[in-house]
């Protein structure tokens, strides 16, 4: 019992009024078997869990302290529960990150049938050397997020000419010893206004909208229509991967995606287009399963209320130590 509830030894040691730092000593070095743990002079760089593997995995980078990175494997069909954590591995590093992979047996790595992965090539080249006989898919979450921050990357270029522009009407109006008065359009937003509270409706698809936001889009799109077609772009992307229910008809929806991409001309979407160009299989590999890494993002979440919990990492060995304990 105690060690279920040392993820908040903090906690415990206020309600009690003991020294929370004390009692955390004493739990690692007296109360857990963290001083014998086999796996603890190895622990702060790699651990592994072969026995964990399953048919479908997914890999992904998390930060454990002061921007230090590894790199977790875990398995799906665990549910973010015991069982899930494969592997934790110091570093990105594709070759060092293999040389550990492969300390599992390869009849294991053999088992696994599929992984789902962001779009770095690192990653790519970690699962085809360590899991050979793997299917790859690149989640789609990714490859939506690039065509988003093109959206933003267009507002954001539009909101700096918006902004020098009021500086030279304001320095215009100084000169000409007039009180500056912006022009305010219909909802009462200035350009720069618009351009900054249009942020959110541009993540969002237009049935999500508020009146409010349905009305500031209908103004935004009207004086920038080069923002609506990337809009258009960008959602109809997003339709493509939740609507598609067959991996042909994916293939022909995102060729004609590509294609209407190439017309537009639009140079916030050439990586876009590049980038799907590069990735194209193991995109569409998407629609075999509609399988994403949704569960590696929701790991790293937990990771990251543990390290929350603990008020940071201080001691790695011990933190991979409690992660062992709840998810290995």
């Amino acid at each position: 019992m105690i060690d279920k509830y040392a993820l908040s030894i903090q906690t415990i040691a206020k309600l009690f009024g003991l020294d929370g730092k004390r009692l955390e000593e004493h739990y690692v070095r007296h109360l857990s078997d963290f001083m014998t743990w086999q796996a603890r002079e190895h622990a702060s760089d790699w651990l592994l869990f072969p026995e964990n593997i399953g048919p479908y995995l997914s890999i992904d980078e998390t930060c454990l302290s002061q921007g230090e990175l590894y790199t977790v494997v875990t398995n799906k069909q665990a549910k973010g529960r015991k069982g899930a954590l494969v592997a934790i591995i110091k570093g990105v590093r594709s070759d060092q990150i293999i040389q550990v992979l492969k300390k599992i047996p390869r009849r294991k790595r053999y088992l696994v049938e599929e992984v789902t992965l962001d779009l770095a090539a690192t990653m790519e080249r970690i699962v085809t050397r360590s899991f050979p006989r793997a299917k790859l898919v690149s989640d789609r979450f990714h490859v939506q997020q690039l065509a988003t921050d093109a959206v933003q990357q267009l507002r954001i270029e539009h909101r700096w000419q918006a902004i020098d522009q009021e500086n030279l009407e304001i320095e215009l109006a100084k000169e000409l010893q007039k009180e500056y008065i912006p022009d305010l359009l219909e909802n009462g937003d200035t350009r720069k206004q618009l351009l900054a509270r249009s942020r959110y409706l541009l993540f969002k698809d237009e049935t999500a909208w508020s009146p409010s936001q349905l009305q500031r889009a209908e103004i935004l799109f009207k004086i920038y229509p080069d923002l609506e077609k990337a809009y258009r772009l960008s959602r109809k992307l997003s339709h493509i991967f939740s609507s598609t229910k067959e991996k042909e008809l994916g293939y022909t929806r995102l060729a004609q995606w590509y294609d209407q991409v190439e017309k537009a001309g639009m140079k916030a979407f050439s990586s876009v287009r590049r980038t799907i160009q590069n990735h194209y299989i193991t995109i569409l590999n998407y629609f075999d399963n509609r399988s994403t890494n949704a569960s590696a993002e929701s790991f790293n979440a937990k990771i990251k209320a543990l390290r929350g919990q603990f008020r940071g990492v201080r001691n790695i060995d011990f933190f991979m130590y409690r992660l062992m304990k709840i998810y290995a």
